[in-house]
């Protein structure tokens, strides 16, 4: 009787100091589900990669990931620190109302007894994790409310962007090249009217994005993967104005240069891209361009 009591009373001082409902929770999830279709119809609609949109849906689901796992870390920790207060009282010492006061006379024997670091670092984790819950929550909730905000974005523009998609029509890659003959047109004009010293490469079979679809090159404008400065960013970027300049009559998709993604189906500002670690994953050194 006296241990279940114990772990009444203290569970119920621990649940009062965490005020986020785990309500909340559910609904987010439920949301990022639908958003997730919503972003999936939204890649077949548009006939290719959305990056940024992948970005956001993969900023979110990671945020809601972290919400869970230190949710489940704070039940683990308000666990331990009940088990902790149930020995420490069945050993003698504090009564239930007294367990986890920090408002206590300071002068008490007891209390100053009872406060040990050890029992003072089971609370602090205890808090600790309720503050990063929530503002892990908050975060998450962010991060969902931004993927809405991208969709409805490109859902304004889907209209537009299926007409253009009828205007060009749809290309398989030819047994030859591996591409189609659309990019093979595009990347021929591009090396006419830039020089490519350091090298184009265009077909990644196996490739699961448009490389795998012969629908993309890399024009490389740096060498061993350094970024490009000088005169090669400048080449780059006059690369990055063409394709912007010529891309909807030509029947450009998207283009990616210096970790930022142009879609030129929308005609949409460039938008920055997550970090994928290294100069070449984040397009420091190569212009890639898509084609429908």
């Amino acid at each position: 009787m006296r241990r279940a009591l114990v772990a009444l009373v203290v569970s119920g001082l621990l649940l009062s100091l965490c005020v986020s409902p785990t309500a909340a929770e559910p609904d987010r999830q439920a949301r990022l589900n639908k958003l997730t279709k919503q972003a999936a119809d939204l890649q077949k609609a548009y006939r290719g990669e959305i990056a940024t949109l992948d970005d956001t849906k993969k900023a979110a689901e990671r945020a809601d990931a972290r919400v869970k796992k230190l949710r489940r870390d704070l039940g683990a920790a308000e666990r331990r620190a009940i088990q902790f207060a149930q020995t420490s009282y069945m050993g003698g010492g504090l009564d239930t109302v007294s367990i986890f006061s920090m408002s206590s006379d300071p002068g008490n024997a007891a209390t100053l007894s009872y406060l040990s670091s050890e029992k003072i670092e089971r609370l602090g984790n205890v808090q600790r994790l309720i503050d990063r819950q929530k503002q892990a929550a908050k975060e998450a909730d962010q991060k969902v409310d931004q993927l809405e905000k991208d969709i409805k974005e490109l859902k304004a523009k889907q209209r537009d962007v299926e007409k253009l998609l009828a205007k060009f029509g749809f290309q398989t890659p030819d047994a030859g090249t591996g591409l189609t003959a659309r990019m093979v047109s595009i990347r021929n004009a591009i090396q006419a009217q830039f020089p490519m010293p350091y090298g184009v490469g265009c077909l990644r079979p196996g490739d699961f994005g448009e490389h795998g679809k012969g629908r993309a090159c890399d024009f490389m404008m740096s060498g061993g993967g350094s970024m490009a400065s000088g005169a090669n960013k400048a080449r780059g970027d006059a690369l990055l104005q063409w394709c912007i300049t010529n891309g909807r009559a030509l029947g450009i998709m998207y283009v990616i240069w210096q970790q930022k993604y142009y879609d030129i189906r929308t005609g949409a500002p460039g938008k920055m891209m997550a970090n994928r670690g290294s100069a070449t994953a984040n397009h420091y050194d190569h212009v890639h361009v898509s084609v429908l």
